[in-house]
């Protein structure tokens, strides 16, 4: 399975959030759609960093509160891991485990299309066991 079919299912797009931003202005973007972490671009289209919640809770243990009133870039993962819609699921798994990420920006051309989440990952490899544990009963019973 390739990344790909899980943005097939998922859908294609992430949220983004420029580096100026305010902190506040990231956590309002986190909890009105319900997500775990944002693409931080100057544009719109390309992966300039990463920010999710455990970032935040991080920097809010490290120097307190007034992060809140800072920009978005002052607790931006500017090391961003990336896939392309054409690698492969397991070892997009694999990555995220060794790597201890739960969020992938998926890149292709150079603009962001995508984004995975080790529940996206672990939700397609369910899938797939489940697709092909029913072609063993199938194959069997014929």
């Amino acid at each position: 399975m390739r990344v790909e079919d899980v943005l097939r299912h998922k859908g294609r797009g992430a949220t983004t959030i420029r580096p100026d931003a305010p902190c506040r202005e990231l956590l309002a973007v986190l909890a009105e759609r319900n997500i775990g972490a944002v693409v931080v671009s100057a544009d719109g289209e390309t992966v300039g960093g990463i920010v999710s919640e455990r970032d935040v809770v991080r920097r809010l243990h490290d120097r307190g509160d007034a992060i809140l009133d800072g920009p978005v870039s002052e607790i931006t993962v500017w090391e961003v891991s990336t896939c392309a819609p054409g690698d492969q699921v397991e070892q997009l798994r694999e990555t995220m485990t060794e790597r201890r990420i739960r969020h992938v920006p998926v890149v292709e051309n150079g603009r962001l299309v995508g984004i995975v989440s080790i529940g996206d990952v672990v939700k397609s490899t369910i899938d797939q066991l489940e697709f092909d544990r029913q072609n063993l009963i199938d194959y069997v019973q014929s």
